[in-house]
């Protein structure tokens, strides 16, 4: 009996743990209701002025939509996302965003930085930048990670316990104005209008758009003669340039040996599989690919006026 209340005990206080983070920081947080500002409510969830009240999850996630939205990530496609980012392929991207971010946290001295991962799906990309940070000695950083998939949201709180994670929408995020040192939006679609508010005046985006090469050896076998095998950056980068000023543009391009079974995760998680067919899937699989390009243009900006 006393093992089974231990064990028990152990539980409650991981819950604990996961659900405190809200506690400590519930200050940052903006109803999407009303917009009026919130506070915590012992460890179960956090309320606006107008009683507006998000609960807490268990694994330390809140939900802040106020309707269940159908997308096209699903839990396998994310699943195929953790373990694809657990060979590596990211990890020169994710480098390059670290050092960006760690040029910014030295010119603020010693105090607390804010990043927000604004698309950040099951949580890998975040949570590998704040451990390089961690790395480097950079012990005074709140992440926190928003996406409108729940299924995400929910992988990525079970595996990274010390970051505020939410179910939310880009057009409207769940946080006050300028609470944001950096956010990062990483191959995933924009709100500028959202993001020039929650990101403080001296803030920086750092947006991840891929290159012309990204995956180009499952673009030659996936749209083989439909005129899409080349992809052009062109008009994303226009769009960023209208919001806000970009202070650096790097380009991050490599290649990784991949085998057949890290492949299958690869054409699993990414969009480029979405409108393709069994066929076309099967057809990469068997052609003896043995080594997938990254290429992704990552670019830091101000807000204007800056």
């Amino acid at each position: 009996m006393s093992k089974g209340i231990a064990g028990s005990d152990n539980i409650n206080k991981g819950v604990s743990v996961r659900k405190a983070k809200f506690f400590e920081n519930a200050a940052i947080f903006r109803c999407p209701v009303c917009m009026n500002k919130m506070e915590a409510r012992d460890l179960n969830s956090i309320i606006c002025l107008n009683g507006h009240c998000f609960d807490i999850a268990r694994t330390g996630y809140i939900n802040f939509l106020q309707r269940t939205v159908k997308t096209e990530y699903h839990e396998e496609m994310f699943r195929s996302r953790k373990t694809v980012s657990g060979t590596g392929l990211f990890d020169p991207m994710l480098r390059c965003i670290s050092d960006m971010i760690l040029s910014r946290i030295r010119s603020l001295g010693d105090k607390r930085i804010m990043i927000l991962d604004a698309g950040c799906g099951e949580g890998s990309h975040l949570g590998k930048i704040i451990s390089e940070l961690h790395n480097k000695d950079i012990t005074k950083v709140l992440g926190a990670g928003i996406d409108i998939s729940k299924e995400g949201i929910i992988m990525a709180s079970k595996t990274y316990h010390d970051i505020v994670w939410c179910v939310a929408d880009l057009a409207n995020l769940p946080f006050m104005d300028k609470q944001f040192d950096v956010i990062i939006n990483i191959l995933s679609p924009s709100n500028y209008r959202e993001f020039t508010r929650v990101l403080k005046d001296d803030g920086i985006l750092i947006k991840v758009i891929p290159g012309s090469s990204y995956l180009k050896e499952l673009r030659d076998i996936f749209y083989n003669e439909s005129g899409k095998q080349e992809y052009s950056n062109h008009n994303v980068l226009e769009l960023y340039r209208q919001n806000f000023s970009i202070l650096d543009v790097r380009a991050v391009k490599y290649n990784k040996i991949v085998g057949k079974d890290e492949l299958s995760h690869i054409i699993a998680m990414t969009p480029l599989s979405w409108a393709i067919t069994h066929e076309k899937k099967e057809q990469a699989l068997i052609t003896g690919i043995s080594r997938i390009t990254g290429d992704f243009a990552i670019i830091k900006g101000t807000k204007k006026g800056r």
